[in-house]
């Protein structure tokens, strides 16, 4: 998923506001469910973050143009964990990570952990994140 850097998105100093990157990790989850039609609601189960750890290596500066890549690591009964890196391209076209981040996400039903069912695990290991 690409993202602009606009103003909004940096501090003081220019550059891109620590908590932004986790953001931007989130939209690229969410985009994957969206574009599939899946839309999740507390009836039919969600997903909420329960680890995440997270490596600044580099920051993204206004105006810039950073990727979101997530790749599956691990797919569990109730819970799934997910590496996501932030990138961008320098002025030599080589691609240049900003951001890496492990986060786990547990399936909830009813304010409960909940087994992840074969559907929803057949469709996370076909995701293209």
């Amino acid at each position: 998923m690409k993202i602009r850097i606009y103003y909004e998105d940096t501090d003081a100093g220019g550059i891109v506001y620590h908590t932004n990157y986790i953001k931007y990790c989130e939209r690229a989850r969410s985009e994957a469910f969206f574009e599939a039609g899946l839309n999740f609601t507390k009836e039919s189960g969600y997903f909420v973050v329960s680890a995440l750890e997270a490596k600044f290596l580099a920051s993204a500066v206004l105006g810039d143009e950073v990727f979101v890549r997530t790749k599956l690591m691990e797919l569990k009964k109730a819970s799934l964990v997910l590496e996501q890196e932030i990138y961008k391209f320098d002025e030599k076209d080589a691609e240049k990570v900003l951001f890496k981040a492990t986060i786990t996400l547990a399936f909830m039903k009813e304010s409960r952990l909940a087994k992840i069912d074969e559907s929803m695990k057949t469709f996370i290991n076909g995701v293209k994140f």
